[in-house]
């Protein structure tokens, strides 16, 4: 395992097991991870605006600030840490808003939903970008430093319209509204396909590369999807589909377990159990020794995107190792969850 890897917990990975450790009644273990995002909240070791950083240190959190990952470099002599571990993705502070959601729905606790409305409130001041609508794909890099990025990203703002419908002020639905049209505006009627969102100067990339995520979670995350978006659908199988499942990208070198299970649970919401089915199979043939679920089939899988602003080539892979996301993403698929929504699928 590389270093950077060792101790990390990644916020989204764990936001998806709260909700699906509460959608399988372990309250006590989704509490624990609610309250470690809440702790984080309120003890960051820079900001005291309330973000969610995009990792943390992996364990109890004991520690006020609460720990952020890293490593000791024997070599250069000095401690390091990851600059987009440390950083600010919106797509994953939304993700945390809705599992804090999910475990008010489940326990009651109004400082769960306190929490996520923290988080959207960040969200408005931190990721607003003239001109359009939609919200931009947050904050990267060091302390106290931090350079905004001024791209937007479908998925991030699917994760946003997501939110933002499940809480109550006006400003959260102003926040919901203006990400859902962003969503729309990434539907491309011709092809059926859903873009990944913008380039840093604002323009509408192309649908010459697609992602898999895109294509699905617009159906299950947006209330009432226009009919047409299931196009969608076929755009990811003609495209992204694999034997025995789905590929991240189009590039199609490998199976990814977490995107596979996503489409089980869209094929679910969509009724059509006889794809779900084979779907849920591959899945199950996946489960490493821990019972974790890999990430992926092959030993390395690209996904045709870069990790941040400063790499200069496609740097951003998945690999054959237990991944937390990947078991999360299939839990729920079994059990026919929407985690958008903490509601099981009719």
């Amino acid at each position: 395992m590389p270093l950077p890897l060792r101790s990390t917990a990644f916020s989204y990975d764990n936001a998806l097991a709260a909700t699906a450790l509460a959608a399988c009644g372990d309250l006590p273990r989704a509490r624990q991870i609610g309250e470690a995002f809440l702790a984080a909240l309120d003890g960051d070791r820079s900001f005291t605006d309330g973000r969610v950083r995009n990792a943390y240190r992996a364990g109890a959190v004991r520690d006020r600030p609460v720990l952020l990952p890293g490593w000791w470099d024997a070599r250069a002599k000095r401690w390091s840490e990851d600059r987009y571990q440390v950083g600010t993705a919106t797509g994953n502070v939304a993700w945390v808003g809705l599992a804090l959601m999910n475990l008010h729905a489940a326990t009651g606790d109004p400082r769960f939903r306190d929490g996520a409305s923290r988080i959207a409130a960040w969200i408005r001041a931190h990721a607003t970008r003239d001109p359009g609508p939609g919200f931009a794909g947050g904050l990267d890099g060091y302390d106290p430093d931090q350079t905004p990025m001024t791209w937007k990203s479908t998925e991030h703002n699917l994760d946003i319209a997501a939110l933002g419908a499940r809480l109550s002020t006006s400003e959260d639905r102003a926040m919901a509204a203006s990400a859902r049209i962003f969503v729309e505006g990434a539907f491309d009627a011709q092809t059926g396909c859903f873009r990944m969102g913008t380039v840093p100067a604002g323009q509408m990339r192309g649908v010459e590369a697609v992602a898999l995520d895109t294509q699905l979670w617009p159906l299950i995350g947006i209330a009432d999807p226009p009919q047409v978006w299931r196009r969608a659908l076929a755009c990811a199988r003609t495209r992204l589909g694999v034997p025995g499942g789905f590929d991240f990208n189009d590039d199609r070198d490998g199976l990814w377990v977490e995107g596979t299970a996503q489409a089980a649970l869209v094929d679910r919401w969509a009724k059509d159990n006889a794809t779900a089915g084979p779907l849920l199979k591959t899945l199950a043939g996946q489960r490493a020794p821990s019972g974790w679920l890999y990430a992926t089939r092959e030993a390395r899988l690209t996904t045709g995107l870069r990790i941040g602003p400063t790499s200069t080539e496609d740097d951003f892979f998945y690999f054959r190792r237990p991944h937390l996301g990947a078991t999360a993403w299939a839990a729920l698929a079994a059990l026919g969850v929407n985690p958008f929504t903490g509601e099981h699928i009719r």
